[in-house]
Order: C-alpha cells, then sequence, then structure tokens
C-alpha cells in the first residue's frame, strides 16, 4: 500500500461520506442541526479515521483507527435507521446506504484480520 487512496475501502467511504450528503439535502431543514450534522459527522469519520490510521505507519495504531472507523459506521446505521422511521429517507435510498455501509465493514474487517496476522 502507498497511501490511505490506494485502499478501496477508503475509496467505497469517500463514495458513502458523498451519499449521505446528497440523502440529507432533502431531510428537513429544522434537522439541519439536528440529525443532518450528525449524520454527515459520524459518515466523515469513517474515510477520516482509515486515512489517519494509515499514516501512523504502524500497524497496531492502524488496527485502533480502524475499529473506530468501524464505531463510526455503527453511528451512520443507527442515524439512517432513525431517518427511515422518521421517514426522512425512502426505503429504496436506506437499502442502498445500509448495503454500502455492509460493504465497508466487510472491508475493514478483512484488512484489519489482514493487518493482524502480520503483527
Amino acid at each position: 500500500m502507498k497511501t490511505h487512496k490506494d485502499l478501496d475501502v477508503w475509496k467505497d467511504s469517500i463514495k458513502m461520506v458523498v451519499e449521505i450528503y446528497r440523502a440529507t439535502q432533502k431531510f428537513p431543514k429544522e434537522e439541519l442541526f439536528g440529525l443532518v450534522q450528525q449524520l454527515r459527522r459520524a459518515a466523515i469519520s469513517v474515510p477520516s479515521n482509515i486515512s489517519e490510521g494509515a499514516a501512523r505507519n504502524q500497524k497496531r495504531e492502524f488496527i485502533r483507527f480502524l475499529r473506530i472507523s468501524t464505531g463510526s459506521l455503527a453511528e451512520v446505521e443507527t442515524q439512517l435507521f432513525i431517518a427511515k422511521q422518521l421517514l426522512f429517507i425512502a426505503e429504496q435510498e436506506f437499502t442502498s446506504l445500509t448495503a454500502l455501509c455492509n460493504k465497508i465493514r466487510s472491508q475493514i474487517s478483512g484488512l484489519i484480520k489482514k493487518l493482524e496476522t502480520q503483527i
């Protein structure tokens, strides 16, 4: 790996952030400083922690930041579920976004397992 930008998980998590921003543009204005901001921050945290961990150049540190990314991903999923229950997001968009979250979780898990074998 040259940099975090070479990782498919980083690329997919950037895609997730963009899709979250697009989805939250349709939320009610009164949610701008509530669920919209919370969801966007949690989404941004995923690729941010992946890149920060990769930059540490230590496998144990990278694994720690990947686990933090997994926690942020769980936040995103929870907030998407809340948005769906409040009818801020359509079923199809919810399904698409949660599928992307599942893919990213699987990628992070695989990367952690790979890194753990190298320690």
